[in-house]
């Protein structure tokens, strides 16, 4: 079956922007023109393709028509990137090749967790030229079920289960540790970090989605519920714990520079032996794109360089 490339492009931008309203002003159309295309795209496909709601969510036949629609654009943009060089290569002038600075520019949507994001993955991003990035945090993982849904090409993600037309990549291991101030320890820890002590300890996690202090208390008090402390940024994550409030899973990041052996500014270890390590793979669409092995390509290097091997 044909599908409409104008139809499939307000797919995307609806899905992507998060309503019909944004979508036109990405488009340069009228939101009516929007609504109509969606319209006439569900009556060909025959489903509901998008719950109209804030923001705009794909359905699951939406998803399947999403995913070709972000492969259609990728893989214009990368023939428009092509062409254009070879028109600079013949001396075509800037009419010629476009006129437009962006023409042949990829945008490739990207899901990674906070961490990934703060620490090894924007060094990786910042190797390749000529690609914009459209960057979902999430947590390690959920940032598969984005991949599923059509809303990225590629995920940095701790599912070892390729998604269903994607390959999966091995990139290494972030480990965690349990840490906390001394105080903190002193205060909450006099005897360690025994079931009763972690089930009445503040802790601090980055999100409702954030498991890994769960993780930790599954395995040592699995019946704990303690007070918990959301900070979702990952700088003042690391500095609510360094202030004393909550203990938390902290990064062992030797390469980076952040915390080594948990005896560095005030800050020690629950248990010297705790880790929890947390491979990563990155997911990718199976699609021949040289920009895609490109991107996979300079996270495997980064990779290599700042996480641990398996």
């Amino acid at each position: 079956m044909r599908w409409d490339s104008r139809q499939l492009e307000a797919l995307a931008a609806v899905v992507a922007e998060g309503s019909f309203d944004a979508a036109a002003r990405t488009l340069h159309v009228t939101p009516s023109a929007v609504s109509q295309r969606i319209r006439a795209l569900e009556n060909a496909a025959g489903s509901v393709l998008v719950r109209r709601a804030r923001p705009v969510v794909a359905t699951m036949p939406g998803q399947a028509l999403l995913r070709l629609a972000r492969q259609t654009d990728l893989l214009g943009a990368e023939v428009a990137a092509e062409l254009g060089a070879d028109d600079a290569r013949e001396g075509a002038d800037d009419a010629r090749s476009g006129g437009d600075a962006s023409n042949g520019i990829v945008t490739v949507p990207l899901a990674v967790s906070a961490d990934s994001l703060a620490t090894w993955v924007l060094p990786a991003l910042a190797q390749i030229d000529g690609v914009t990035f459209d960057l979902h945090r999430a947590d390690d993982s959920r940032t598969a079920d984005l991949l599923r849904e059509g809303i990225v090409m590629a995920a940095v993600t701790s599912q070892t289960e390729a998604v269903q037309g994607c390959r999966s990549t091995p990139l290494g291991i972030m480990r965690y540790r349990p840490a906390c101030t001394r105080a903190f320890a002193k205060r909450w820890f006099p005897h360690g970090p025994t079931p009763e002590a972690l089930a009445a300890a503040p802790v601090v996690v980055f999100d409702r989605n954030d498991d890994l202090q769960d993780m930790y208390l599954r395995e040592h008090a699995p019946r704990a519920r303690p007070p918990r402390h959301h900070v979702p940024s990952t700088v003042e994550y690391e500095e609510t714990i360094r202030l004393g409030l909550g203990w938390g899973m902290l990064l062992e990041r030797p390469s980076i520079g952040g915390l080594e052996d948990g005896t560095g500014g005030g800050i020690t270890l629950l248990a010297p032996d705790a880790v929890l390590d947390i491979p990563l793979y990155l997911q990718q669409w199976k699609l021949r794109s040289t920009v895609l092995d490109r991107v996979t390509a300079a996270l495997r290097k980064e990779a290599t360089r700042k996480l641990l091997p398996e």
